[in-house]
């Protein structure tokens, strides 16, 4: 969780941390990387180092954005079906099947065609295609902790169906959400660098990761910091969700 908060931290003050101007040239073209330009200088002579900053932000908020906005809808949904039975969930269940059952990364590239490629209609096309998995997540729990004995005294006691919901089953599905969203992080950070790298996300000159990744392929040989620097913090990223997720299930676990 350490990593995650400093990650975030580095994305939110992205632009106080870059050295130089990412947009800006600031030395030759295709400088290795040195003590003045910690990660080399990209064909323009931008700043390597700082764009990955930067690249960072456009990769990281938007994902943590994603999330925080499936997870809410999703636990909305997952909520009314779980506690509502009978058939309303079964037709809010069939809605979700119709989501799960194409891949999320499918879906959110017939929306990008849809709607046209950008950072702001990445993150529509991605929620679009996210929420599902945690309305199923929440429902199931939901359906597990309404036969608990708790959950049935206070249904017999008279408690009203909107109290039900909030006071005794979602402090109970919260942590599974929880879960579940922090290991998400590392698959959203991934989904995000995808649709960049394939030209559906922020584009030129934005320095997003994928897309830097991408531009630079074919200079690999010849100048490979180019695109494994930035891939490199992509992997970075993923690693420091999926550590934390990790160990957020272990510690849940434990209590």
């Amino acid at each position: 969780m350490v990593g995650m908060l400093l990650i975030t931290l580095a994305a939110i003050f992205a632009p106080w941390l870059t050295p130089y101007d990412p947009q800006l040239r600031v030395a030759d073209g295709y400088l290795p990387p040195s003590s003045v330009h910690w990660f080399g200088t990209d064909e323009i002579g931008r700043d390597l180092f700082s764009r990955v900053i930067v690249g960072v932000q456009y990769t990281w908020l938007p994902g943590l954005a994603v999330i925080l906005f499936s997870l809410v809808l999703g636990s909305a949904i997952g909520l009314i079906s779980g506690a509502a039975g009978g058939k309303v969930d079964m037709i809010i269940q069939r809605g979700i099947d119709l989501f799960l059952v194409l891949p999320a990364t499918l879906i959110a590239i017939a929306v990008i065609a849809a709607l046209g490629p950008g950072l702001t209609n990445t993150m529509i096309a991605i929620s679009i295609s996210w929420w599902p998995w945690y309305a199923r997540v929440c429902r199931d729990e939901v359906r597990r902790l309404i036969v608990r004995p708790h959950v049935e005294a206070a249904r017999i006691a008279g408690a009203r169906s909107l109290r039900l919901v909030l006071r005794y089953l979602l402090p109970g599905v919260v942590p599974s959400l929880i879960v579940a969203a922090t290991l998400d992080v590392a698959n959203i950070v991934m989904t995000v660098s995808l649709l960049s790298f394939l030209g559906l996300g922020q584009s030129a000159p934005a320095p997003e990761l994928g897309a830097m990744t991408a531009r630079s392929l074919d200079s690999l040989t010849a100048f490979w910091w180019l695109p494994l620097l930035p891939a490199a913090a992509i992997f970075l990223l993923c690693l420091c969700a999926n550590l934390a997720g990790d160990g957020l299930r272990t510690a849940l676990r434990g209590r």
